[in-house]
């Protein structure tokens, strides 16, 4: 993970000036995000953004939300107002998959990592996971268990 501090460095001195004046767009990935290990934080975001600089904040069209997950939308749907001024949050726009990423940002100017590749495709699979309704942790599947006649009895006094 990289420091905020380095992020607005790069910012400066990379990206800012090849912005100038035309109005862009963000995309934040949030594939993967855990709170305990990764994730910046809300206050980090917030301290990048206030970084920007006037000129460029007003060209600031769209920040499109990369696989955002259920606690990272209801989060920003009860706090967003308060840690963002109304001309961020309103420019937020929640993008599940990669796919509908694609139908507003140019695909081959950026670079995706491979993993977000990988969840993507995972979510072909289980599709709840974009709603949070599915969990995203690898499941662990043992050998059923043996059916002798004493679990059999013993599961019948259970139901």
């Amino acid at each position: 993970m990289v420091s905020s501090e380095v992020l607005k460095k790069y910012l400066e001195e990379t990206i800012y000036p090849k912005l100038g004046a035309k109005p862009f767009s963000v995309v934040y990935v949030h594939t993967d995000v855990q709170k305990s290990e990764n994730f910046p934080g809300i206050s980090v975001l917030r301290s990048v953004y206030d970084a920007i600089p006037m000129n460029l904040k007003n060209n600031l069209e769209v920040v499109y939300f990369l696989h955002p997950g259920l606690q990272a939308r209801l989060f920003l749907a009860t706090f967003g107002r308060l840690f963002f001024d109304g001309g961020l949050y309103s420019k937020l726009k929640y993008v599940s998959r990669l796919e509908f990423l694609w139908d507003h940002v140019r695909r081959l100017e950026m670079k995706i990592p491979d993993f977000v590749h990988d969840h993507d495709e995972e979510l072909e699979y289980h599709p709840m996971m974009d709603y949070g309704l599915e969990s995203d942790h690898p499941r662990v599947y043992a050998e059923p268990p043996s059916m002798d006649p004493i679990s059999m009895y013993s599961m019948r006094c259970i139901a």
